[in-house]
């Protein structure tokens, strides 16, 4: 059996991994899974996991060959699984049978810094939501920082050393977002696109629309937010500042809310008119209506999460319109929910075909 990315069907959401596997490979015993997990040779969305971790829509979990120890397990194929769809089985290994000429060699395994090249291009191809010679634009999940830090060795600009070109170059990278954000993330293939996309930021020729969920309805609802934004003396978020002071610089939000649930919570659609760090979340802070599940700038005393609802940071990188930078028309790509805030909407009844009234909103 070769390696093989399944996708996790709908009606797998919250299951366990060592019970995922049961379902799809239930000749595999539960001391081999473990033995596989435990050495990272099974990964769900290119990262390490537990056997009790719990899997949802749409990740993708990598099953490496099971071992010639192991009884053939014969995966059992995913629930609506379509012919060219991940999740699509290649032929089991035979094992039993041996090679038609003694004296021919066993192939040498696959040099492991290679093998993780091509996991890496398989887990960006997975996530590309537009792709061509010049751009691609990623759908980043949730949890996977954009670039390397203290304590952080898997993120997105590490991933693109997968696709250097021949002349060692790699896509670069055109914005940052949080890593807890989850969307629309541009990335450009070569020097030219790198240049022209940065300027298109630079001159606010890029619109971009954000999606979150809050406490609370805002009053009024559809505005401008306009402070100073200054790095907090522990440097590790924002803070509203006064114009003039060191290092403060000015930030504009447009903001409406396009759904609430009672009183008790609203789905805002964003347009950040600057680009500063963590604009949307101190913004919002601000305002008194943070948003849910942001362990940084949540901070509504006694206030308890509904049942139903996951503590993650809601907020989406939803919608990105820039012009190409060959001026071959407009790259307009939007980014789906991400799983939790999906659910999000399900327990609040949001639809998230509804029409946005941030697309209105001043560009300045």
């Amino acid at each position: 059996m070769a390696v093989v990315t399944r996708t996790v069907a709908e009606d797998e959401a919250g299951m366990r991994l060592d019970r995922w596997f049961k379902v799809h490979y239930p000749d595999l015993s539960f001391g081999h899974l473990q033995k596989l997990v435990r050495t990272g040779q099974v990964r769900v969305d290119g990262g390490r996991v537990k056997t009790s971790s719990r899997v949802e829509p749409g990740q993708s979990v990598r099953v490496p060959p099971l071992g010639a120890d192991e009884p053939e397990a014969a995966p059992v194929p995913a629930k609506g699984a379509r012919n060219g769809e991940a999740g699509k089985e290649g032929a089991p290994e035979s094992g039993a049978t041996p090679p038609s000429n003694p004296s021919a060699k066993p192939r040498a395994a696959k040099d492991p810094a290679l093998r993780k090249l091509e996991e890496d291009r398989a887990f960006l191809k997975s996530i590309t939501l537009f792709e061509d010679k010049d751009v691609m634009v990623l759908n980043k999940p949730f949890g996977l920082a954009v670039q390397g830090g203290s304590g952080t060795y898997r993120h997105v600009d590490g991933l693109l050393e997968a696709l250097k070109d021949r002349d060692g170059q790699k896509p670069r990278l055109v914005h940052r977002i949080d890593k807890d954000t989850s969307g629309c993330l541009l990335i450009a293939k070569s020097r030219l696109a790198a240049s022209v996309l940065a300027k298109s930021f630079r001159s606010r020729e890029a619109r971009k629309v954000y999606w979150a969920v809050v406490p609370g309805v805002p009053k009024p609802r559809q505005g401008r937010i306009s402070t100073y934004l200054a790095r907090d003396e522990d440097e590790e978020k924002m803070r509203v500042a006064r114009h003039g002071e060191d290092e403060a610089s000015h930030a504009i939000t447009y903001y409406a809310v396009v759904d609430q649930a009672a009183q008790k919570m609203s789905w805002l659609s964003l347009k950040p008119v600057t680009g500063r760090t963590h604009q949307l979340r101190a913004h919002l802070a601000h305002i008194h209506h943070p948003i849910l599940g942001d362990p940084k700038y949540f901070d509504i005393e006694n206030w308890e999460l509904p049942r139903g609802l996951q503590n993650r940071l809601h907020l989406l990188a939803r919608r990105l319109v820039i012009p190409h930078p060959r001026g071959q028309g407009v790259i307009d790509v939007s980014a789906p929910l991400p799983q939790h805030m999906a659910q999000t909407f399900a327990v609040l009844g949001f639809d998230a075909s509804q029409y946005d009234p941030i697309l209105e909103a001043p560009e300045a």
